[in-house]
């Protein structure tokens, strides 16, 4: 575990960060891009987990909050370093276990007979700000994987996770007895 002994170093005041690997790069580079919209992520989900969801979802989000530092580890690590550095990846289980927690919350959800627009509770709508959000990260890593490695199953969660998170914000809703707001397509 890394120990920080003080927040600010002063290293990255002339635009460039470091990778793990000690590499510096300018700050808006793509993988600093794809790493950034990561961590913006697990912070929308933060602050679902703060508006108070059903305690089914908190628990889930706690562990998908954990597996977004693993992406974060993964990204901050060039694929060429990872033989001599091992960080924390995603792996297919994280993605089965996507589709495992999707499978059992739509067994208690109404088919969806009309898009449903985001909202709700103050819960379900944070949700939908983190899918959105987890979609952006998804094509900022679309677009580092067009530039360089990074690993093999990052891309792949993100596209689950987004769907995931669109179940949760249903299934917040449902368990809160509120309807989802449907889209008027006449409106």
């Amino acid at each position: 575990m890394p120990r920080i002994t003080k927040v600010y170093t002063r290293t990255g005041d002339q635009g460039t960060t470091a990778l793990g690997g000690g590499q510096r790069v300018a700050k808006d580079a793509a993988r600093i891009e794809a790493h950034g919209t990561v961590d913006e992520l697990n912070s929308h989900l933060g602050v679902a987990i703060a508006a108070g969801l059903v305690s089914k979802l908190t628990e889930a989000l706690a562990t998908i909050q954990n597996q977004l530092f693993h992406l974060g580890s993964d990204l901050c690590i060039l694929e060429e370093d990872k033989e001599t550095m091992p960080v924390p990846s995603i792996e297919a289980g994280h993605v089965s276990a996507l589709e495992e927690l999707m499978d059992e919350l739509s067994t208690q959800l109404e088919p969806l007979e009309n898009f449903i627009l985001p909202g709700g509770s103050a819960g379900a709508a944070q949700l939908h700000v983190a899918r959105t959000v987890c979609r952006r990260a998804e094509r900022r890593l679309v677009t580092l994987a067009g530039e360089e490695a990074i690993g093999s199953h990052a891309v792949i969660y993100l596209n689950r996770l987004s769907d995931a998170l669109f179940v949760m914000a249903r299934y917040e809703n449902q368990q809160r007895g509120i309807d989802d707001p449907l889209w008027d397509s006449r409106a």
